[in-house]
C-alpha cells in the first residue's frame, strides 16, 4: 500500500521537480517509509511507499531493463507470484521479488490485457517514454482510488485529490452539479467529485493518455464487469443448494489465504458481525499464533459492538484489543479527518474506523476487513424490505391513484396516529409511490430528498439520483434484486471502500479485503436470489457457509451496521457550537443554500419537532470541508466543541 501522484504535459510547469515532491510531501501518511520520483522531462512521476513485500527491493518509481517504462503503483497484486515464471520464460529479467514488477513486465508482455491477470487491489500509472503515453488503471472493485484532472495540456493523478490541488494548472473551487447527489447521498456515485475538474477514475477500467500527437489524447476504456444476466457462466456452477454453500466456503478460504501475503505484522478489524469474524476465524485456523484484532465502539451500550468483538476474539482465540470513543473525540477529530478524505464524510462511521485504524497502527501494518459481503449477498435490511415493498405496491396499485395518494397525504400529516406508528407506514408502499427512487433511494439512502432540496437550493436540483439509476437500469432483464446489488456495488460500495482507504491510510496501515476478490465477486453474481435471502434469512448462503467457525448466535445475530450515538449526541445543549457552524451569516452553506432553511431545520431538530440527525450530519460536513479546501476558515486540527462530553441530551 503506497501513495502516487504526478503530472504529465509536453510543458511542465516551472519548478516541476519541487512540485513533484510537494504534491506527494501532501500523502506523506500513504507512505511513511520511503519517496521516489521519475523527473521529466515529460513526465513527473512520484511514490510514497509503505513496505509490504520485499522490504528492500521495493522501492518506486520502478523501471523495466531499458528503462523505457517506469512504474509508480499503490496496492497488491497477491497472484503475483504465480504469473513471474511465464515473464521470465517469455525473457523478462527481474530485479527484485515485489509486484510492482510483475505488473509493468506483464503490460511490456500483453499491453493493457495485462489487467486480466492480476488478482488484487491496484491504482497504478505507467510512463512509457518510447511511445509517449501514459497508462493508468484501477482494480475492477474500486478498493484503491485513482483521481485525475485534464484540462487538455496538463494531466494530473493521485492518489488523494489534496495532492492534485497543489498542481498550478488546477483550480480549487466547487463543482455544483454534484451538489444535490451530495445533499442527498453523501457522495457522488457516478465519475465527478465536489471539486471542479477533478475526477475519479472509476472501477474496473484504464486510461491511456497519448502525447504523440499534435495535441494530448485521453482514452478510457473499461476492462471488467459483474457478469450480466444471460451471459455464459465464467465457470462451472453448482447444482444443488448444498455445493452452492461448500462451493462459497471453499472461495472464500481461498480469498482470505491469498490476502495473507506479507512480509510484515498483519490483524483483522473485527465488529462481531459475521463477516468480519468469519474472516478472523479462517485467517486464525491458517495462523500458529493468535491474531492481532481490534474493535472500536462507545460507551453508550445500545450503539456499541465491543462485547460482540469480545465474544468471537475469545471464542477462536485472537489477541483482541479495543478503543472506546468519547463525543469529543468524534466530534474534534471531524476537521482532520475530512482533511484525509477530501470530501464531505458521507456516513458517521467513519470516525471510529479512523480511531480503530490508529490503534491498529501500533501493533501492525496490515488489516483485513469485511467489508463487500452484505452488496454481494443482500446482508441489509433495505433489500428485503423494498422486495417486499415492491410486491405489496404491485397488488395495491388497483386501488385508484387519487386515493392512494389521498392516503399518502394523511399519513404525512395525521395527528390520529403515532410519530413512530405514522413514521413505519411512510417507509412503507402506503406511503410511497411504487418507483424504485421511492421506495429505496428515497426511503433508505436520502437525506435530502427532492421536495426538500427544492426548498434548499436557489433552482430545481437535476437528476440526483442519475448515477445510480444508470447502473439499476442497465440490467432491466436481471431480478430486482440482483439491480440493486448491481447498482450498490457500482457506487455504495465504492464510496464505502474510499472511506475505509483514506481513513486506513490516515493511520499509515494497509487495508485488505477478502470478499471483494473479483473472482468470489463473479461467483457472488451467479448465486440465486433464494440463497441470498433465504425466508426473510440474508446472506443465508454466506451464514450457512460459516456457520462451524462461530458461535450459533454471532452468526445469526441482527446486523447493527456500526451505529453511532449520533441523534442523542446532537439533542445535548453542548452540541450548541455545531449549530452555530451551520447557521453562520458568513458560512459557505449560506451563499450556496437557503439559510432560513437550514434555520428551519436546526430548530425543529434541536426542538424534538423532526429527527434530522442525517440531515445535520451532512450540512456539517459540507461546511467543514468548504472550510477547509474552498474558503481556508478552517484548519485540519481545529476543535468543534470544547471539553467535555455531550452526555447529557435534551428532554424531547
Amino acid at each position: 500500500m503506497c501513495g502516487i501522484a504526478g503530472f504529465v504535459s509536453a510543458e511542465p510547469p516551472p519548478g516541476a521537480e519541487a512540485l513533484l515532491a510537494r504534491m506527494t510531501g501532501l500523502i506523506r501518511h500513504r507512505g511513511p517509509d520511503g519517496a521516489g520520483f521519475h523527473t521529466g522531462p515529460t513526465a513527473f512521476l512520484g511514490h510514497r511507499r509503505l513496505s509490504i513485500i520485499d522490504l528492500a527491493g521495493g522501492s518506486q518509481p520502478m523501471y523495466n531493463e531499458d528503462r523505457s517504462l517506469a512504474i509508480v503503483y499503490n496496492g497488491e497484486i497477491f497472484n503475483h507470484a504465480s504469473l513471474r515464471p511465464a515473464l521470465e520464460n517469455a525473457g523478462h529479467r527481474y530485479a527484485s521479488h515485489c509486484d510492482t514488477e510483475t505488473i509493468l513486465h506483464a503490460f511490456e508482455q500483453h499491453g493493457p490485457a495485462c489487467l486480466d491477470l492480476f488478482r488484487g487491489m491496484f491504482s497504478f500509472a505507467i510512463w512509457d517514454s518510447r511511445r509517449r503515453l501514459l497508462f493508468c488503471a484501477r482494480d475492477r472493485l474500486g478498493i484503491k482510488p485513482f483521481y485525475y484532472f485534464f484540462n487538455g495540456s496538463a494531466f494530473v493523478f493521485a492518489s488523494e485529490i489534496k495532492a492534485i490541488l497543489a498542481h498550478p494548472a488546477v483550480p480549487t473551487s466547487l463543482n455544483p452539479e454534484v451538489l444535490p447527489e451530495v445533499l442527498a447521498f453523501g457522495y457522488t456515485g457516478g465519475d465527478g467529485t465536489l471539486f471542479a475538474g477533478i475526477r475519479k477514475l472509476p472501477p474496473g477500467h484504464h486510461l491511456t493518455l497519448d502525447l504523440s500527437g499534435p495535441a494530448p489524447r485521453l482514452d478510457i476504456r473499461r476492462y471488467w464487469d459483474v457478469p450480466a444476466p444471460g451471459e455464459p457462466p465464467r465457470f462451472p456452477l453448482p447444482s444443488s443448494p448444498r455445493e452452492w454453500i461448500a462451493e462459497t466456503r471453499r472461495r472464500l478460504e481461498e480469498t482470505v489465504r491469498m490476502r495473507l501475503m506479507s512480509d510484515v505484522p498483519l490483524g483483522m478489524f473485527l465488529s462481531g458481525g459475521v463477516d468480519s469474524s468469519a474472516i478472523a476465524a479462517l485467517v486464525q485456523r491458517q495462523s500458529s499464533s493468535p491474531l492481532n484484532t481490534f474493535a472500536v465502539g462507545y460507551s453508550e451500550a445500545p450503539y456499541s459492538e465491543l462485547s460482540y468483538a469480545s465474544r468471537v476474539a475469545r471464542s477462536i482465540g485472537t489477541e483482541h484489543r479495543q478503543v472506546v470513543l468519547s463525543s469529543s473525540d468524534f466530534f474534534n477529530a471531524l476537521p482532520r479527518l475530512l482533511w484525509h478524505e477530501d470530501e464531505p464524510i458521507a456516513w458517521p462511521s467513519s470516525v471510529p474506523l479512523a480511531f480503530v485504524s490508529s490503534l491498529a497502527a501500533q501493533h501492525v501494518k496490515v488489516v483485513l476487513t469485511g467489508e463487500g459481503s452484505d452488496e454481494l449477498f443482500g446482508g441489509y435490511e433495505r433489500y428485503r424490505w423494498t422486495l417486499l415493498n415492491r410486491r405489496a405496491a404491485s397488488l395495491y396499485s388497483i386501488v385508484p391513484a387519487s386515493a392512494r395518494a389521498g392516503l399518502r397525504s394523511w399519513l404525512g400529516s395525521s395527528s390520529a396516529l403515532g410519530a413512530n406508528l405514522r413514521r413505519r407506514l411512510l417507509h412503507s408502499f402506503l406511503g410511497r409511490d411504487s418507483s424504485i427512487e421511492s421506495l429505496y433511494l428515497d426511503n433508505f439512502y436520502a437525506a435530502f430528498g427532492l421536495a426538500q432540496q427544492n426548498r434548499l437550493l436557489a433552482s430545481p436540483p437535476g437528476a440526483v439520483y442519475g448515477p445510480w439509476l444508470s447502473f439499476f437500469d442497465s440490467r432491466p432483464t436481471a431480478t430486482p434484486l440482483a439491480r440493486m446489488l448491481y447498482a450498490d456495488q457500482k457506487t455504495y460500495l465504492v464510496e464505502l471502500l474510499m472511506k475505509q482507504d483514506q481513513m486506513s491510510m490516515s493511520a499509515s496501515i494497509e487495508s485488505r479485503v477478502p470478499f471483494l476478490d473479483h473472482t468470489f465477486v463473479e461467483f457472488a453474481s451467479y448465486v440465486p436470489d433464494s440463497l441470498k435471502i433465504h425466508r426473510g434469512t440474508q446472506k443465508y448462503i454466506l451464514k450457512r457457509a460459516v456457520e462451524d467457525l462461530l458461535p450459533r448466535d454471532i452468526v445469526h445475530r441482527r446486523k447493527m451496521g456500526f451505529p453511532t450515538p449520533l441523534r442523542q449526541w446532537l439533542l445535548a445543549p453542548a452540541a450548541a457550537p455545531l449549530y452555530g457552524i451551520l447557521t453562520a451569516r458568513d458560512s459557505f452553506l449560506a451563499s450556496c443554500l437557503d439559510r432560513s432553511e437550514i434555520a428551519r431545520l436546526v430548530e425543529r431538530h434541536r426542538s424534538g419537532a423532526e429527527d434530522a440527525t442525517d440531515r445535520i450530519w451532512r450540512l456539517l460536513n459540507l461546511e467543514l470541508w468548504a472550510g477547509l479546501f474552498l474558503t481556508g476558515s478552517r484548519q485540519p486540527h481545529d476543535s468543534l466543541l470544547p471539553s467535555g462530553e455531550l452526555s447529557q441530551p435534551l428532554a424531547v
